[in-house]
């Protein structure tokens, strides 16, 4: 492994303008981190890393790294380009399980901050805010912290042990975490306005899935997928698998489904070029033997299965391409269990701050809402994202939190300056 890391960092060309940190979301500094590395100094490197996206050690394995920095380095072009993700995840690996925070916390103030949810923007807010020296408790509504990279993505592409060092990183550096409890229900955001804290941020994902509205989708042999990825272990699903939908979570389900033992079938009403998963996640599910039907719409789903229909693409007058449904091509397609992975939503818990139709809270560019002391980012704005997306929006939004706490320490009595 080592030589095989040492091999691809000879091969980073050190760019001035470097592309690859340019197509990051987060700007990852690429060459900076290989030059260090290849300097023998890889603690420097790990710092570098995590002060820039404190989830380094998690994007260097489920980031759609094609999309963004190694779909832009300039060896791509003619070569292969540099896999700065198994670089990345070297670094990280040896940073968290080395992790000293006496290397880099500011000095402790007295403000505290409650965040909710403590998915990937709740834990980037976390760790930016408690080494800037706030007092931070994250209030997490299950056992455990991670959000999706606990409950939504598999084991075999996040092993869960990185997110308990991350838990023990946080607890390092002072965040305080209390598991199994919903604000909303019980403790409202002005509750914890109203108590110790002087600034809230909202990072609770997307977490409702979205329904098809399909006869038979309230059957004992239908499930939702975000449901199932949170405890595949509960449900029996039987010899053959339909999986409706073909995003990132669909593929993940396929992919789990097909390990505990079924034959697994992806239904999808558009063609693979339309298909909102990534390339790559769409290549591992067809080698690890996952089956795909395009061009098919589930009409209704039964005990034996899914009646499904023929689809195909039309260009209208105006241009605009649909996906109709072809006449007198329905059938049953045998399935076991159903499992349908068609988005997800916020769980619509909170109240006190400004909500869109879809459920997602409303704020501005730098996440503020229609309460000035209560920010919120990552999908629970978004939609669902990338973690590295969730991580940048969070990035811009403790910036914008601790403006605002500066603000109110220093007396100011319109701290809401940046709002648009």
């Amino acid at each position: 492994m080592g030589n095989h890391i040492i091999e691809e960092a000879e091969r980073c060309l050190q760019c001035k303008n470097p592309q690859c940190t340019k197509a990051c979301p987060v700007g990852t500094p690429v060459n900076v981190a290989i030059r260090l590395l290849k300097e023998n100094n890889i603690k420097a490197a790990g710092s570098l890393l995590f002060e820039n996206n404190p989830l380094s050690v998690v994007c260097s394995l489920i980031c759609p790294h094609e999309r963004f920095c190694e779909g832009h380095c300039i060896l791509g072009k003619k070569s292969t380009p540099v896999q700065w993700s198994t670089i990345e995840h070297y670094i990280s690996c040896y940073f968290i399980d080395r992790f000293q925070e006496d290397s880099f916390l500011l000095p402790q103030r007295s403000e505290r901050v409650a965040i909710v949810g403590s998915g990937p923007a709740g834990i980037t807010m976390a760790f930016i805010l408690a080494i800037n020296g706030f007092k931070v408790t994250i209030f997490e509504s299950e056992d455990k912290i991670g959000g999706v990279l606990q409950y939504g993505i598999p084991d075999f592409r996040l092993p869960k042990k990185i997110l308990d060092k991350l838990h023990h990183a946080l607890l390092r550096v002072g965040v305080k975490i209390r598991p199994n409890i919903l604000i909303g229900p019980v403790v409202s955001l002005q509750d914890l306005l109203q108590s110790e804290y002087q600034a809230v941020f909202i990072g609770t994902g997307v977490w409702n899935p979205k329904p098809l509205r399909l006869p038979g989708e309230t059957l004992g042999n239908a499930h939702y997928a975000i449901h199932y990825l949170k405890n595949p272990d509960v449900y029996q699903l039987g010899e053959r698998v339909a999986v409706i939908g073909a995003g990132n979570v669909a593929m993940d389900v396929a992919r789990t489904a097909l390990r505990k033992g079924s034959d697994v079938t992806v239904l999808y009403r558009r063609g693979p070029e339309d298909m909102s998963a990534t390339k790559y996640e769409y290549e591992y599910a067809r080698l690890d033997g996952v089956q795909f039907q395009f061009y098919t719409s589930p009409i209704r789903i039964t005990e034996e299965g899914v009646i499904i229909c023929t689809t195909r693409k039309e260009t209208g007058a105006d241009g605009k391409v649909s996906i109709v449904n072809v006449e007198g091509t329905e059938e049953l397609f045998l399935a076991d269990s159903v499992m349908i992975a068609a988005s997800q939503a916020p769980r619509g818990n909170l109240s006190g701050i400004e909500i869109g139709k879809t459920g997602l809270v409303i704020t501005d560019k730098v996440g503020r809402t229609s309460n000035p002391a209560i920010f919120a980012s990552g999908d629970v704005v978004t939609g669902a994202k990338t973690v590295v997306e969730a991580v940048a929006c969070a990035k811009v939004s403790a910036a914008a939190i601790i403006e605002y706490l500066d603000c109110r320490a220093k007396g100011g009595t319109d701290c809401d300056t940046t709002k648009d």
